[in-house]
């Protein structure tokens, strides 16, 4: 962290600085880069730049004042109350925010409050509920650089997860759009390398060097798990993960959060264990966003989780997907178990439905920021949580037993919450009611003097009265008396000695007794001492439900593997989806295979046309796929990577059977991309995604290339076509699955000289001038594209799309026409026909053209008026 500077004043003037100023600057020194909420009675106020970017984010007025200097400094504050709104807004618009709270009551100090920094909240490090997303996890990452190989750990303070590899820039940089975290650390000496390479993309911070070393990372990780060694979690050959970790401890630790118990592990992020996706792949097909704004990804139609717990864990199921078939089996028959028993996923379900965000929750139980209703929703959590490990442990399947033995009903913190805490406590821990009855002894005694104090003043009166015979004596109270006991002047002479006279008026005297006054300060500071005493007695609570973190974090876990299959086996039933074999084999046999996200936007009317798909290393390596524009090309080649992808993370898939050989990799080259802030061409990426998947190709990778050449001239788009698909059949080690979709007709040639390539088109139907899409493969080559047929439907000008016929039909007649024979050396087009009328509509419809054929052949002179007058009916019915 960058060091303090108490040297120069922060605010013009700081010299002349009120004491509460100086204060101030001494906090803004700890946290120059974050904005300070700082704590002034009601209000927590900003000043000088802080007030005017605070001003201006959450649209709160900016005013000046003087604050004991010669100029004025600008500020800007909102009520305290209000914190729950504003702290998301300045977070959320990438702000590092500050909270500094008043550490004592001001009424009981003469000097200036104390205050401290309870809490730094910064884009990647936030317990507020209103900051983060439910149902994603809100990683705070760290960049470790050492030339080729980069370490990279990512935690999420809320939930306790705390993960780190190392590996390739490339591999870095797809785990980054995998976790898409909220906040990057990495060292202020990459700061110019970072931003070239992702363009302000994340909300970073730039740390020194030396916290990314690796012998300082070890120590602070081994302090933090109080280890002597980093073996037992798998990590202690990853150096460069290590000193990534490292960094995010001493960064937390820095910055005010000193109770990270919940972090209780760190798990390696295991390249090898997982299907490889590329960046480029995550992005093409859609996996986790859309690449249009609204567009639909993967994961909105497979997300039907009940828990937030649950959407957490498929988020990174989808970008891991498993390799290990043993794995990926264990969650299909999990899966197909509640298929198979619609009631007990019922069940599960509605168990599912009242359980809270427990990972959550006892993260900031752990971290001592639990509030009191926060608390007793982790109690009734946990009731039910007891209750579905009742449900598992009666079923007779094994994997519902492995579930619940896993399951720890943590009856006694439940328990304890249950006893102690009241059934509907407020919000806040200072608004009283926290406690039940019968707890404390002391609480109680309390409770029962504020109670019973109208009726012990009461008793104070009656026995005064008979004491002195006053029978009109008053007790009253105001607040410079406190209680006093009011006498008419005619009685005065009753009064005893001992009592003390406070105050004449016109018609009474007012007097104090002791007694009065000890009852009076055992009343005033009751509800103080309640209030105190509770909240001593909640934190006593939190503390012992914080020693139940590791149990609870358990919970979550194993919660949210059943929330996922559950809803796995859910939208299977739904969408009749089937369950794949897994198999070691290299085959690829998808039967009837539907497209999840396209079928899921359908109309209930509108079937999806399946299709089937045939992969392997011997026979059908390669599938070149021809057919016009829009017909569905690559609709097929996502649809069969997505099926792979479902299986191989435990889910039924779209399809009347599917039986999948592991996959290892999965690339795509899919739709245009530029980038031209880079000075990239369509092409130029293209290219460049296309040699990434040439330099890592396995024996087990699916390749999917749609349209490959597109971005440059005709014939060296057909070169480096035809160049790609030889490769990939000759490769000299891996027979690498591939789909090739493209409108180079001419690609069909290779299947008469390549065995392992397959010619296959997606059919069409012509009616006239028109084609109907039928979506459907079919086995043989294409040979039109129907590119002209495509515009006229997208709404082109007919006189453009009549020139344009006219100029396909004259290169075609140039190319078929042989070498020499009376060609031109430079042919010349024809020239546009003059524009008419007639000619006009006829480019509008079929009907016109059809209408206008007949009329051409028509011999007027041959016919008779009646003949004449049925020949102009027939007409007039064709335009209708």
């Amino acid at each position: 962290m960058a060091k303090k500077n108490t040297q120069v004043p922060l605010i013009e003037g700081a010299d002349r600085e009120t004491p509460m100023m100086r204060q101030y600057s001494q906090f803004k020194a700890q946290f120059p880069g974050a904005i300070l909420l700082f704590r002034v009675g009601d209000f927590y106020e900003t000043f000088g730049e802080d007030a005017i970017t605070t001003s201006r984010i959450l649209g709160i007025t900016l005013t000046k004042r003087h604050n004991g200097s010669s100029s004025e400094t600008e500020l800007a504050g909102f009520p305290h109350h209000s914190l729950e709104t504003y702290l998301p807004k300045l977070v959320k618009a990438g702000q590092r925010v500050a909270i500094c709270d008043q550490l004592e009551d001001p009424r009981f100090t003469k000097k200036i409050v104390k205050r401290g920094v309870t809490e730094l909240v910064t884009p990647g490090v936030s317990y507020n509920d209103a900051v983060l997303e439910g149902r994603r996890n809100n990683y705070l990452a760290s960049i470790c650089v050492m030339k080729d190989l980069w370490g990279l750990s990512l935690v999420d303070i809320s939930t306790g997860e705390f993960m780190t590899t190392e590996g390739s820039q490339e591999f870095i940089d797809k785990l980054l759009q995998s976790f898409t975290p909220s906040e990057v650390l990495i060292s202020r000496a990459f700061r110019n390398e970072w931003q070239e390479w992702t363009k302000d993309n994340y909300s970073t911070y730039y740390l020194e060097d030396w916290f990314f070393q690796t012998s300082f990372g070890e120590d602070m990780l081994m302090r933090h798990f109080k280890v002597q060694s980093l073996k037992g979690f798998g990590i202690a050959e990853l150096p460069q993960g290590i000193a990534a970790a490292g960094a995010i401890m001493h960064y937390l630790s820095e910055n005010n959060h000193k109770d990270l118990r919940h972090i209780a592990g760190i798990s390696r992020i295991e390249e090898d264990r997982y299907v490889w996706l590329d960046k480029f792949t995550i992005r093409n097909l859609e996996l986790l966003a859309p690449q249009q704004n609204g567009g639909v990804a993967l994961i909105d139609v497979l997300d039907k989780t009940l828990t937030q717990m649950g959407a957490r864990m498929l988020r990174k199921w989808i970008a891991l997907p498993l390799k290990d078939k043993n794995r990926i089996e264990e969650r299909l028959s999990m899966v197909e178990i509640l298929f198979e028993y619609p009631e007990l996923l019922e069940e599960i379900q509605d168990a599912l439905r009242h359980i809270g965000d427990i990972e959550r929750l006892i993260s900031k139980v752990s971290s001592k920021r639990a509030k009191p209703r926060e608390l007793l929703q982790l109690k009734k959590s946990l009731w039910k949580v007891a209750e579905l490990k009742m449900l598992l442990e009666t079923q007779s399947s094994t994997l519902l037993h492995k579930f619940s033995n896993q399951l720890n009903a943590c009856e006694y913190i439940t328990k304890k919450i249950d006893v102690e805490l009241s059934d509907e406590p407020k919000a806040l821990t200072n608004e009283g009611g926290l406690i039940k009855d019968g707890v404390n002894a002391a609480l109680d005694e309390l409770r029962g003097l504020v109670q019973n104090s109208k009726e012990y003043l009461e008793k104070v009166r009656q026995n005064a009265a008979i004491e002195t015979g006053i029978q009109s004596l008053k007790i009253e109270y105001n607040k410079i008396y406190g209680y006093y006991l009011e006498v008419s002047h005619a009685n005065q002479h009753k009064v005893p000695k001992t009592w003390i006279r406070k105050q004449t008026l016109t018609t009474a005297e007012r007097y104090i007794t002791e007694e009065l006054k000890i009852y009076e300060d055992k009343i005033l500071t009751a509800d103080e001492k309640i209030n105190i005493l509770e909240q001593q007695l909640f934190i006593q609570l939190v503390e012992s439900a914080a020693d139940f973190t590791l149990p609870v974090q358990q919970n979550g876990r194993i919660l949210a593997t059943l929330d996922c299959l559950g809803n796995f086996a859910q939208i299977a039933q739904k969408q009749h989806y089937t369950k794949p074999t897994m198999s070691d084999s290299t085959v690829l046999n998808i039967k009837a295979g539907r497209h999840v996200v396209i079928e899921a936007q359908l109309p209930p009317d509108q079937p999806y046309i399946p299709n089937d798909t045939y992969l392997d290393t011997e026979h059908q390596q390669i599938i070149v796929i021809t057919g016009p524009n829009m017909a569905g090309k690559s609709a097929l080649l996502r649809q069969t990577a997505l099926i792979v992808l479902m299986a191989q993370i435990g889910c039924f898939v779209p399809a009347q059977s599917a039986e999948i050989g592991i996959i290892d990799k999965i690339f795509t080259r899919v739709g245009a991309s530029d980038n031209l802030a880079k000075g990239e061409s369509t092409f130029m990426v293209e290219m460049m995604e296309t040699a990434s998947i040439m330099n890592n190709l396995s024996e087990r990778s699916l390749v999917l290339m749609d349209e490959i050449g597109r971005g440059t001239s005709t014939y060296d788009g057909i070169s480096i076509a035809w160049a790609i698909l030889e490769y990939l059949h000759n490769h000299p080690k891996h027979r690498v699955k591939t789909l090739f979709a493209t409108h180079y007709h001419e690609l069909n040639e290779l299947a008469h000289d390549l065995v392992r390539i397959r010619n296959f088109h997606v059919t069409i139907k012509e009616s006239g001038n028109r084609i109907i899409f039928l979506r459907k493969l079919a086995e043989g080559g294409s040979e039109h594209s129907f590119g002209i047929h495509v515009a006229q439907m997208a709404g082109m000008p007919p006189q453009i799309v009549q020139r344009a016929n006219e100029i396909m039909h004259f290169l075609e007649a140039q190319r078929q026409q042989p070498e020499g024979e009376g060609q031109a050396s430079s042919p010349t087009l024809p020239k546009p026909s003059e524009s008419s009328p007639i000619q006009f509509v006829e480019a509008l419809t079929p009907e016109v053209q059809q209408v206008l054929t007949i009329l051409e052949r028509l011999d007027i002179n041959t016919l008779s008026p009646v003949e004449a007058l049925l020949k102009l009916n027939e007409l007039k019915n064709l335009v209708r």
